[in-house]
């Protein structure tokens, strides 16, 4: 199997694996799926993600795949799509290289225009996924309501079921979500938007390029991307990704004061995957925006 008969028969590669001597190499990195490069026979690779047990959610990987085609249609950088299957994710393998100032001033530029691109409305009308949960479908109008409702609210029911924040701490956030128009900013046109944007869904090439990875594609707000890329430790030269935006799109006055709203949503995510070791995150982010 080479890279053009993979291209032109792409559900033949489960076969491929199971009955072919394919090159596997393991890539580290990943929480939720298995990665693996593969070697074919003609010395190129592809990138491949699996569930680890059993079959994935449903749409999984379909899922995956059609953000990062309509994040293509934006011109973004994004890896080829090569194969959905219903058990795996068949992507062009980009060689990993270091951050550099000018990728990172060429991505900011890059987002900009991804999210200038637009969305129809707030949301997805497609099943999607954020890590290993579902995001909930359906549209929304008007922002602030939307990203309470669909972005915040399911992600704090599950962080409250599993215990990882208290009755006192879900009605602190409750609280932010009453009244969240006040912390809003001025309104803005639906983006189109990564919406999974933490520093480690951005892949730097050995080709100088900053490439998205691992979509949760949706019609969003654009300082949310934004502001994901601040969290964890925040992406490598921050400050040139945010210069390289102002210089295509510049963001509205007080952009910074909302970015812990614009990260509660994926701290609440962390809260209802992986427990209250980010409840303190969490927590700050909600106290943060309300003395904003």
């Amino acid at each position: 199997m080479d890279l053009a008969y993979l291209r032109s028969h792409p559900h033949l590669l489960p076969a491929f694996l199971t009955h072919q001597r394919i090159r596997e190499t393991p890539v580290g990195g990943g929480s939720i799926c298995v990665a693996t490069r593969l070697t074919l026979d003609d010395g190129a690779s592809v990138f491949t993600k699996t569930w680890p047990e059993g079959p994935p959610p449903p749409g999984f990987f379909a899922a995956e795949a059609a953000g990062l085609r309509w994040l293509a249609q934006a011109h973004a950088p994004v890896p080829d799509v090569l194969a959905d299957l219903p058990d795996m994710l068949v992507l062009e393998w980009i060689p990993p290289g270091r951050p550099t100032p000018e990728a990172a001033h060429r991505l900011g530029g890059a987002l900009a225009r991804l999210h200038r691109a637009g969305a129809d409305r707030f949301g997805t009308d497609r099943p999607a996924y954020i890590g290993s949960l579902p995001l909930p479908d359906g549209w929304g109008d008007t922002w602030p309501e939307w990203f309470a409702t669909a972005r915040l609210a399911p992600y704090l029911r599950m962080s409250a079921d599993n215990g990882a924040l208290s009755p006192a701490d879900v009605h602190e956030v409750e609280h932010l979500l009453e009244n969240i128009a006040e912390h809003a900013g001025p309104a803005e046109p639906p983006a189109r938007i990564h919406g999974d944007l933490w520093p480690g869904n951005v892949l730097w090439s050995d080709d100088d390029t900053a490439y998205l990875i691992d979509p949760a594609a949706q019609g969003g707000h654009r300082e949310t991307d934004l502001a994901t890329l601040a969290l964890f430790g925040g992406a490598p030269h921050l400050d040139h990704i945010l210069a390289g935006y102002q210089d295509v799109w510049p963001l509205a006055a007080g952009w910074r004061e909302r970015t812990p709203l614009h990260q509660l949503h994926l701290l609440l995510v962390h809260t209802a995957l992986f427990g209250a070791s980010y409840r303190t995150a969490a927590m700050s982010a909600v106290r943060a925006t309300v003395n904003a």
